[in-house]
C-alpha cells in the first residue's frame, strides 16, 4: 500500500507546490498580508462595536441620544457641570485602582512605544482599563477624541493576534502597526491616511516593506466600517472651487498662521500636563478636577464637551459668527488643555481639526474685515485650515493632506492644501521640533538604546525553533514536511544540534512518485550546502551582505565558534524592517547632536 504523500493525488498536490514555490519566493510576505487583513477586519469590527458602547453609555449617563453637545445643550445647568466631574472621577478611578490589576509584563500599554520601542506587544490588562477609563471621560464630556481608545483596542487586537504566532520581534511590531493603522483609518473613514498616520509619525518609514501591509489592513477595516455602518464621508461640506491662482497667496498666508498657531497649541496641552502633574493628586481626583474645569466652561457654552466634531461641521457650513467662534476656540484650548492635561485617556486628533478649522475660518473673515479682495470662501478656508493645523503639530504633511481629502473628497482644495500644510510643517518646525506624539516615544528612552543595540545583532531578529531533521530522517518525513510548511528549505543536524546542511525542497524533486525509495533515502543522501549561514553575533549589515547574493527568503543562524549548532532562522522580510526602524532614528540622533553642536 502507498504512502499517504506518494498517492497520486498528494503527487499532484506537491507538484503543484514546487511550482508555486519556484514562482513566489517570497511566501513570509503573502502570509503577512493575510495577517494584515484579518487585523483589519478585526479593527473595523471593534470600531463600531466601540461607537455603539459609547451611545449606550452616553444615553445611561444623560438619558438622551445624540451628539456629546447635543446631549449637553439639553441639560440643566448643574448636570451640565456635574457630569464631567462624575465622570473624571470614574474615569481616574478606573485608571488609579486599575494599575493594581495590570499586567507585571514588561510589554507596554501604549501603541506607539510598543512598535517604536517595545517588543510588538500590548499589555491586555493595562489596555483594557485604558480603553474603559476612555469610554467614561468621553461620555461625560472630556473634551477629548474618541480615536485614543478606538486605535488602543484596534491594536490590542493585532497585539493578540502576534502573540498567536511565533513570530520575531519586527513582525510583531509590523502587525501591532497595521492594528493601529486599522483603528485610525475606521475612525476616520480614511484607508490612506490611516496607514500614512503609522508610517510617517509611528514607524517613520514608508518602505514598501511596512506600508503594503499598513495599506492593506487600512483598506479592509474602512470596508468592514463602511458594510456594517456608514460609507458617507465625515464631513458634509458645499462644494469649494478654487477661482483663480491668486488664492493661493490665501492658503500660503493661512499656511504661515497655521504654522505658528500651532507650536503654541502643543505648549498648552504639555503646559497644562505638568501643571496637573505638580499637584500631586491621585488620578481619580486629577481627572475630577479637569472634569470640573470642562463642566464650568460648560455652563454657558456647552460646544466645548465633546470631541468638537459637531462644531467642525458647522464652521464648515459657515453657520458660525466669528465673534463667537473667537471666545469658542479660547474656551475649546482650556477645555481639551484641561482634559488631557488631568490624564484623561483619549486623542486630541479631533480636537486639532477643530483648532485648524477655526483658525482658518476666522483667518478667511479677518482678511474680509480688512477689504481684501479675491478671497477664498471662509469654509474653503476653514477646510484647508484643519489639514494645515493637523501637519504642523503632528510633523506629517503628507498624512495630513490625504487625511482632508478622504474625510471631505473634495479634489478641488488638493493644490492649495498641499502648499498650506508643507509651509506649515516648516514654519512650526522652526518652534518647536517635537510633534505632538513626541512625548509618547520619550517614556522609555533609557530603554531604547539597549533594544537597538540588540537588534544590531542577528540574534535580535532571528526566529527560533527552525524546521530541522536528523542525517538518518527517511524520506517519507521529509517529504511530509515539505507538504505541511511553506519552507525552501529542511535544516539537517546531528544529535548534539550541530547544523551540517540542508534538503532543498527542488532537489528531491526527482523521487517523488516512487514509493520504494520510502525507507531507502534518508536525509544524508539529499544533502546540500543549502542558503549561506550566519553566525549569532553578525550585524545586520553582514546580514545584508549574505542576502545580496542569495535570492532566497531565509538563512539558518549558528552559533559562534567552531562547532556552529543551529539556533534559528533570519528572514529578509525582518531584516529590511529593522533596517527600516534604524533609518529616523539615525536621523533623531543626527538631530540631538546637531543642536547640542
Amino acid at each position: 500500500m502507498l504512502r499517504w504523500w506518494s498517492t497520486p493525488r498528494i503527487f499532484k498536490f506537491f507538484l503543484l507546490r514546487l511550482r508555486l514555490a519556484a514562482t513566489y519566493q517570497a511566501v513570509d510576505r503573502y502570509t503577512v498580508l493575510f495577517w494584515a487583513g484579518l487585523v483589519g477586519i478585526l479593527g473595523g469590527l471593534s470600531s463600531v462595536l466601540f461607537r455603539r458602547l459609547l451611545d449606550l453609555m452616553a444615553f445611561v449617563l444623560s438619558g438622551r441620544h445624540g451628539s456629546i453637545v447635543e446631549i449637553f445643550s439639553g441639560l440643566p445647568p448643574w448636570q451640565r457641570l456635574a457630569t464631567p466631574i462624575v465622570g473624571g472621577l470614574v474615569a481616574g478611578g478606573v485608571l488609579y485602582f486599575g494599575g493594581r490589576w495590570h499586567s507585571r509584563r514588561s510589554s507596554s500599554t501604549d501603541f506607539m512605544e510598543a512598535v517604536v520601542l517595545g517588543e510588538g506587544t500590548l499589555s491586555f490588562r493595562s489596555s483594557i482599563v485604558k480603553i474603559l477609563s476612555a469610554t467614561f471621560s468621553v461620555t461625560s464630556g472630556g473634551s477629548i477624541g474618541r480615536e485614543g481608545p478606538m486605535v488602543q483596542l484596534s491594536s490590542l487586537l493585532a497585539s493578540m493576534v502576534g502573540r498567536t504566532r511565533k513570530w520575531s520581534v519586527a513582525q510583531r511590531r509590523l502587525i501591532l502597526a497595521c492594528g493601529a493603522s486599522a483603528g485610525i483609518a475606521a475612525a476616520y473613514n480614511a484607508p490612506i491616511a490611516g496607514a500614512l498616520f503609522v508610517a510617517e509619525i509611528v514607524v517613520g518609514s514608508i518602505a514598501m516593506e511596512t506600508f503594503g501591509p499598513l495599506i492593506f489592513s487600512s483598506v479592509l477595516a474602512t470596508q468592514t466600517v463602511r458594510f456594517l455602518a456608514d460609507s458617507d464621508p465625515l464631513y458634509v461640506i458645499p462644494p469649494f472651487h478654487l477661482q483663480s491662482g491668486l488664492e493661493l497667496f490665501y492658503y500660503l498666508a493661512l499656511g504661515l498662521l497655521a504654522g505658528l498657531v500651532a507650536p503654541w497649541f502643543l505648549r498648552a496641552l504639555r503646559g497644562s500636563e505638568k501643571l496637573f502633574t505638580k499637584t500631586c493628586l491621585p488620578a481619580y481626583l486629577r481627572l475630577a478636577l479637569g472634569g470640573l474645569v470642562v463642566g464650568v466652561l460648560a455652563l454657558r457654552y456647552p460646544e466645548v464637551c465633546g470631541n468638537g466634531y459637531s462644531v467642525v461641521t458647522g464652521i464648515l457650513q459657515e453657520q458660525w459668527l466669528w465673534s463667537s467662534l473667537v471666545v469658542l476656540l479660547l474656551l475649546k484650548v482650556t477645555a481639551t488643555s484641561a482634559s488631557f492635561g488631568s490624564g484623561a485617556v483619549g486623542g486630541v486628533f479631533t480636537p486639532t481639526l477643530f483648532v485648524g478649522a477655526s483658525v482658518g475660518y476666522l483667518f478667511g473673515h479677518a482678511c474680509e474685515g480688512l477689504g481684501l479682495g479675491g478671497l477664498p470662501e471662509p469654509g474653503a478656508l476653514a477646510l484647508t485650515g484643519m489639514g494645515m493645523v493637523l501637519a504642523a503639530t503632528t510633523h506629517a504633511p503628507l498624512m495630513a493632506i490625504i487625511m482632508i481629502f478622504e474625510m471631505t473628497l473634495d479634489y478641488q482644495l488638493i493644490l492649495p492644501l498641499m502648499l498650506g500644510c508643507v509651509l506649515a510643517h516648516f514654519t512650526a518646525l522652526g518652534f518647536e521640533s517635537g510633534s505632538i506624539y513626541s512625548a509618547s516615544l520619550k517614556r522609555k528612552g533609557a530603554d531604547y538604546a539597549q533594544r537597538q543595540l540588540a537588534l544590531l545583532k542577528v540574534g535580535g531578529l532571528m526566529k527560533s525553533d527552525p524546521a530541522r531533521v536528523r542525517p538518518d530522517a527517511p524520506f517519507n518525513q521529509i517529504a511530509k514536511h515539505f507538504v505541511l510548511h511553506t519552507y525552501q528549505y529542511l535544516y539537517v543536524v546531528n544529535e548534539q544540534g550541530i547544523y551540517l546542511g540542508a534538503v532543498g525542497l527542488q532537489d528531491i524533486k526527482q523521487y517523488l512518485g516512487n514509493s520504494f525509495l520510502d525507507n531507502l533515502i534518508v536525509a544524508q543522501d539529499l544533502l546540500t550546502d543549502g542558503p549561506p549561514i550566519i553566525h549569532y553575533s553578525a550585524s545586520l549589515e553582514e546580514a545584508l551582505e549574505k542576502f545580496s547574493h542569495y535570492t532566497g527568503e531565509r538563512l539558518p543562524v549558528v552559533s559562534d565558534g567552531p562547532s556552529p549548532r543551529l539556533l534559528g532562522s533570519l528572514g529578509k522580510t525582518d531584516l529590511l524592517l529593522a533596517l527600516a526602524e534604524r533609518v529616523p532614528a539615525a536621523e533623531g540622533q543626527f538631530a540631538d547632536q546637531t543642536k547640542k553642536g
